[in-house]
């Protein structure tokens, strides 16, 4: 099996750090470029796993559409509600932006590791 995990929890660990970062400069109105740059390494390194997971033979695709969508419904939600704290705390302009293309990127990075974490030791023969 490829990597897949591994590379989903770099990607995971840039976009906390891109949150953590913005989180520290959204009162005081600071610098979003880091912010953009951990964004776009993230959805770099997440589109590496996914290229990764893709061309993985026999895999349990069933498995992990079932894990992998409902975990990402529930990320979707959770984003949701975190989105809507940040809307309703006065953030907007460039600011909101950035914070809800992480809150997605998170939201699809979380239930990929989930999927692939479930799926990988599943039957592919079983699981069609």
């Amino acid at each position: 099996m490829p990597p897949v995990d591994v590379v989903g929890t770099v990607a995971m660990a840039l976009i906390i750090t891109g949150g953590i970062y913005l989180a520290s400069v959204l009162p005081g109105g600071g610098s979003l470029l880091p912010g953009v740059v951990l964004l776009c390494a993230a959805l770099v390194v997440m589109a590496t796993a996914i290229v990764m997971l893709a061309r993985i033979p026999g895999f349990a695709w069933g498995t992990f559409r079932l894990v992998a969508g409902w975990g990402l419904l529930a990320y979707l939600v959770v984003a949701g509600m975190i989105a809507f704290a940040f809307i309703l705390d006065g953030t907007r302009g460039q600011s909101l932006l950035l914070t809800l293309l992480m809150l997605l990127a998170f939201a699809v990075v979380v239930p990929l590791l989930l999927g692939f974490g479930v799926a990988r030791y599943q039957d592919a023969r079983r699981t069609a």
